[in-house]
């Protein structure tokens, strides 16, 4: 058996001590297990803006039912939040004498400010001398792989993260991905919307835009 009020205690005091290491950007969030599934009983950070007494996610649902020692715990993987911000996630759970999962700590990192940043940085570092942009090709093994390797080569040639892009540049960042055919990879609207924070009708709509503004210039849609 566990302490359980002793051992949800400690896993907050740890949520406090990383938030208040890693800054403004970080979020902790400590789970208590055995009130699921509303089990979000302590969050420290404002990086997906939930409260307590909010649901378990997918992926910790998932996590709890996979057997004791079965590579249960996962740092370091990429989300994304429901406004499209980039993230840096890391979930740990914790275990009674008998195997069963009573908490989990969960860590998220905002890493959409370091994004922009090290765009804006690019131009200043390792440029060709002929200033034109090394090529880039992405081997990719599903649909997914190709349009994600698109979505980042956009942004890069923006200079900023979708989510931060202002409505010309959102404009922009969809003309380079109609110009390069994505849109007619299967599921590829929602992978767009998903990284600029908005609802495949969002999307739609910019694409519409795009379309009519062309028709209008006397180009090809």
């Amino acid at each position: 058996m566990i302490d359980q009020v002793c051992l949800l205690q400690n896993l907050q005091r740890l949520a406090d001590a990383v938030v208040a290491m890693f800054g403004k950007n970080c979020e902790a969030c400590v789970h208590d297990l055995t009130e699921l599934p509303n089990s979000l009983t302590y969050i420290r950070g404002h990086v997906t803006n939930r409260k307590p007494g909010a649901p378990a996610t997918d992926l910790l649902l998932k996590m709890i039912n996979r057997k004791s020692g079965d590579g249960e715990d996962i740092y370091n993987y990429k989300t994304t939040g429901t406004d499209g911000k980039s993230l840096k996630s890391a979930t740990t759970l914790f275990r009674d004498t008998t195997g069963r999962p009573v908490a989990a700590l969960c860590i998220n990192f905002d890493t959409t400010e370091f994004y922009n940043a090290s765009q804006a940085l690019t131009p200043f570092l390792n440029l060709p001398e002929n200033d034109s942009p090394p090529s880039v090709e992405t081997f990719a093994h599903s649909a997914s792989e190709t349009v994600e390797a698109f979505l980042h080569q956009a942004a890069a040639e923006i200079g900023k993260h979708p989510s931060t892009m202002n409505v010309d540049e959102r404009c922009r960042f969809i003309t380079i991905l109609k110009d390069n055919s994505i849109f007619q990879f299967k599921g590829a609207v929602e992978q767009v919307a998903r990284m600029m924070g908005v609802t495949r009708f969002t999307v739609y709509n910019y694409i519409k835009k795009i379309r009519t503004t062309s028709s209008t210039n006397g180009q090809e849609a």
